[in-house]
C-alpha cells in the first residue's frame, strides 16, 4: 500500500507538541497546547471512524487559536478537513464553516489509521509513559486509545504493513 499521507506528533518541551500532517499536495503544522488531551483526541477521532458515526470532530488548542479537525467517513475513504479559528474560547460552538479551511484531503481510512498509529507508537517508544507525562504534564499517554485504534484497524482493514505491538507495561 502506498500513500503520500504522513502524520507526526512530536513533544516540544513542557506542555507543547508539534502536529504535522502532509500529503502529496499540501502540508499543515501546528504547535499544540496541553490544555486538551490532543493525542488522545486524534486516536479517538480516527477510531470513531470504525463505528456508526460517519463524522468525527476534535480540536487542538493553540493558545489562543483553535484548529478543528473534521473527519468524514465515506465508504472506505475519509474526507479530512482542518479549520482554524482565531480564538478557542469563542469558537467552541461555532459551525465548522465559520472557521478558515487550512488543510483538506481524502485518503483511505486504513492509510489514515496507520499513519496515526505509527506516529503515536513513535511517541511512546521515544518517551515511554512516564516521559510523556513529564513532558505533556496534564494527561498521561493514551495507551488504551492507541490499543483500541490498533485493534479496530487490524480487525476491519486489510493492512499488510507492520504494526508495533510491543508496549511497555502500563505504569512503566
Amino acid at each position: 500500500m502506498t500513500s503520500g499521507l504522513q502524520f507526526s506528533w512530536e513533544l516540544r518541551g513542557s506542555g507543547w507538541a508539534t502536529c504535522r500532517i502532509k500529503d502529496d499536495f499540501a502540508n499543515r503544522k501546528d504547535v499544540v497546547s496541553y490544555c486538551t488531551d490532543a493525542l488522545a483526541d486524534v486516536l479517538h477521532g480516527v477510531a470513531g471512524l470504525y463505528g456508526p458515526t460517519a463524522v468525527q470532530r476534535f480540536s487542538f488548542d493553540l493558545e489562543p487559536a483553535e484548529v478543528r479537525w473534521v473527519l468524514r467517513g465515506s465508504g472506505v475513504d475519509v474526507d479530512m478537513a482542518i479549520y482554524r479559528f482565531p480564538d478557542m474560547s469563542s469558537a467552541f460552538d461555532l459551525p465548522d464553516q465559520d472557521g478558515t479551511l487550512v488543510w483538506g484531503s481524502t485518503h483511505p481510512r486504513t492509510v489514515l489509521a496507520h499513519a496515526v498509529l505509527e506516529a503515536a507508537q513513535s511517541v511512546l517508544r521515544l518517551h515511554g509513559e512516564e516521559g510523556y507525562l513529564a513532558e505533556w504534564m496534564r494527561h498521561p499517554f493514551p495507551v488504551a486509545a492507541l490499543q483500541d485504534l490498533r485493534r479496530l484497524h487490524l480487525q476491519h482493514d486489510k493492512c499488510e504493513r507492520q504494526h508495533d505491538v510491543a508496549f511497555p507495561a502500563v505504569g512503566k
